[in-house]
């Protein structure tokens, strides 16, 4: 296994601490398996998502107490390398049916949020999805306002908070987007992005998330 000079000051942990120079042990991956879930128009149209196409995710949200460990560890303790192995699990349980022609787009953050953390993690994720299939990332959207934390929100304040807080910020766009992030509970976030692209002359969007529910 590769060391950089930093794993002597800031040496890695695995998350469940079993183990030292790496995120993931042996044992957390053989845990950490892709379980697809998959949303389909129908669905989502039931939910209230009138615009996103379909949302995929890599498993269950709830499926294991691993990856909400891991999840909370790229964003709210800031760990960027454990991206890597997320956006792995992403490829595994998500790319099955690429769309044609599509390109990858991550969630944006508000340049305060994104200022704060370092790093946008949804862009962190796209990278490594970017990668491993070949499919071109782009930033097509911004966050035009500061819409706050959404993790204690229901729907409809989530919904409120969203309300145009999206813009598209490059042309031409391509016929198919797929959109990549973190997470999705209510699917707001990606709904909210898929709007606008559409909009714009998007005509499918995606949403490809680690978790989902």
């Amino acid at each position: 296994m590769a060391f950089s000079p930093l794993d002597f000051v800031f040496p890695k942990r695995s998350l469940t601490g079993a183990g030292e120079g790496m995120f993931f042990t042996e044992e957390d991956v053989r845990v950490l398996r892709p379980d697809p879930v998959c949303e389909e128009c129908d669905a989502l149209r039931r939910r209230g998502l009138h615009a996103i196409d379909c949302i995929r995710a890599a498993m269950p949200y709830h499926a294991s107490l691993l990856v909400k460990k891991a999840v909370h560890t790229l964003k709210y303790r800031r760990i960027p390398g454990v991206a890597e192995h997320l956006g792995g699990l992403l490829v595994e349980g998500c790319s099955s049916s690429l769309p044609p022609s599509c390109v990858l787009c991550p969630v944006p953050l508000h340049w305060t949020r994104r200022f704060w953390r370092g790093f946008n993690q949804a862009e962190l994720l796209a990278a490594v999805v970017g990668e491993r299939t070949g499919l071109p990332v782009q930033r097509l959207l911004r966050r035009a306002r500061p819409t706050g934390s959404q993790a204690r929100r229901n729907r409809c304040e989530r919904l409120t908070a969203l309300a145009g807080a999206f813009r598209v910020c490059a042309v031409p766009l391509p016929r198919c987007v797929v959109l990549i992030d973190d997470l999705a509970t209510t699917g707001a976030t990606l709904d909210a992005c898929a709007v606008v692209l559409k909009e714009a002359g998007v005509q499918r969007v995606e949403g490809w998330v680690i978790a989902h529910g």
